[in-house]
């Protein structure tokens, strides 16, 4: 797994280059003696088509970056783009001075407003002299699927929100909801639901007196409990009893200690205050969103160990975070 989405994507990059860049620069040197003769550019295309791996669209730009041949596809030729400036597309900034070959970033595509990336190789004739540019495009989704998966790293982030929200917060004041006056049956009743009902991610949104959970054994969906729900101990007879599971790495005596940390954070202070905490026992993580609309997400045992000091005596609870 990468420790980092850009680490991930780059090394996505790194392998598509190893793959496309000497094919490229293979067939733009056979391409070079025909630049002026459109029919055999289009029918070398043509031939090279299959060894390009996953390609979309081939086609031959001349040095004013203005396509000279059709698009040449899977199906056949297509001459709807023959003639297109393709000048400032993000594909071919910066290939100019810099380098032969260049992998595109990713971009919207302009016709089927689809995640795309281009590859272009420069065309130069036996002298150096650049001739013009050999392009080769790829929808995201055709591409082989990746053997990495991206593995979101568990240090302490915090999140800036709504400006708006941030320079008013001590004109605000905390409003007692109803979950507030309730919180000695809601943190027992989640406490259970994640510990022997098979919820591996509860949220508990105190302003608006509800909660959010998801399941294991049916995580593509979320449950929203209403205020009724989540005082009533009967609740937990809708969900069927579940070990804890295996993947957690949350010990389940701790639970319910995220959640009573929550309680404190929520009274703690009447104009900075927690509007919603969430618990995530797979991967560890504790999701904050406090007043000001500053959010945060740490591992839950670095929240054990932060004192209620610390998060009102940090600048990210300020305003001005």
């Amino acid at each position: 797994m990468s420790s980092s989405l850009k680490e991930t994507i780059h090394q996505q990059r790194e392998k598509l280059t190893a793959m496309l860049s000497e094919k490229m620069h293979d067939l733009a040197v056979s391409l070079a003696p025909h630049i002026h003769d459109r029919e055999t550019l289009e029918n070398m295309l043509a031939e090279a088509f299959p060894q390009v791996p996953y390609c979309k669209h081939l086609y031959v730009l001349n040095s004013d970056e203005v396509q000279i041949t059709d698009n040449i596809t899977q199906s056949g030729r297509d001459a709807t783009h023959f003639g297109r400036n393709r000048a400032g597309r993000p594909y071919m900034e910066g290939i100019i001075g810099t380098t032969d070959f260049k992998l595109s970033e990713a971009y919207i595509s302009r016709n089927k407003k689809r995640p795309s990336f281009t590859a272009i190789q420069v065309i130069r004739n036996t002298d150096g002299e650049r001739l013009g540019f050999l392009g080769a495009d790829f929808d995201l989704r055709e591409l082989p699927g990746i053997s990495e998966r991206y593995q979101e790293p568990d240090n302490w982030r915090q999140i800036k929100g709504d400006p708006a929200i941030r320079s008013g917060v001590f004109l605000q004041q905390r409003i007692e909801s109803q979950m507030d006056k309730h919180l000695d049956e809601v943190i027992p009743i989640m406490s259970e639901l994640i510990t022997e009902h098979g919820v591996f991610h509860g949220k508990l949104h105190f302003s608006s007196s509800r909660a959010t959970l998801w399941l294991v054994d049916d995580p593509f969906t979320y449950r929203i409990l209403n205020f009724d729900e989540i005082i009533d101990p009967d609740t937990c007879l809708a969900y069927p009893r579940h070990p804890y599971h295996e993947r957690a790495v949350v010990p389940p005596e701790k639970v319910s200690e995220v959640f009573e940390i929550f309680r404190q954070l929520r009274f703690a202070d009447e104009n900075v205050y927690l509007r919603a905490g969430s618990l995530n026992v797979i991967n560890g993580m504790v999701g904050l969103n406090f007043s000001c609309d500053g959010s945060h997400y740490m591992r839950f045992d670095e929240f054990l160990d932060k004192s209620i000091d610390f998060w009102f005596g940090i600048p990210a609870i300020e305003p001005v975070s």
